[in-house]
């Protein structure tokens, strides 16, 4: 068996800073979208995704892998979503075992009440942080990752 390629110090530290910055800031966000929208941040996400297709709907596997999520996950957030009239479910026309998701009128207007404060604490806990220049590493350096990640099947 190969010997593990332990990580140098420089490499420690964007890991460690990765993982401490992404769970600050995915916390400050959770957070804020509870206290003021009453939303967790996938049901945020949920609404936004939804409000930007066609016909502010989507199968539910197509909203499951652009918020890379579980189905089973997703389910849930939906199914709270569902309850508070905010998103409805539908059977898809062209597939009898497809459901799509499909924001309601209602959806839409928490969704504008919700996103000046998600905008708002967005720019409070990483944007504003960083400089031009940082933000262009930030995007190219997390999207290539995205990237390759989304190319390559998970472990089995």
């Amino acid at each position: 068996m190969d010997e593990p390629r332990w990580l140098d110090d420089r490499e420690k530290a964007a890991w460690v800073g990765f993982l401490a910055a992404a769970n600050l800031v995915n916390r400050r966000l959770e957070q804020q979208l509870k206290v003021e929208a009453g939303l967790s941040h996938t049901q945020y996400e949920v609404l936004v995704q939804l409000s930007a297709a066609p016909d502010r709907s989507l199968r539910m596997t197509e909203l499951a892998e652009r918020l890379v999520t579980s189905k089973s996950g997703l389910t849930y957030q939906v199914t709270q979503l569902e309850r508070a009239g905010l998103v409805a479910r539908r059977s898809c026309p062209s597939d009898v075992r497809g459901v799509s998701a499909e924001i309601t009128d209602r959806g839409m207007e928490a969704l504008r009440a919700a996103a000046p404060g998600h905008v708002a604490a967005v720019r409070a806990a990483l944007i504003d942080v960083l400089t031009p220049e940082q933000l262009d590493h930030v995007a190219a350096g997390l999207g290539e990752v995205a990237r390759r990640l989304r190319q390559e099947p998970p472990p089995a």
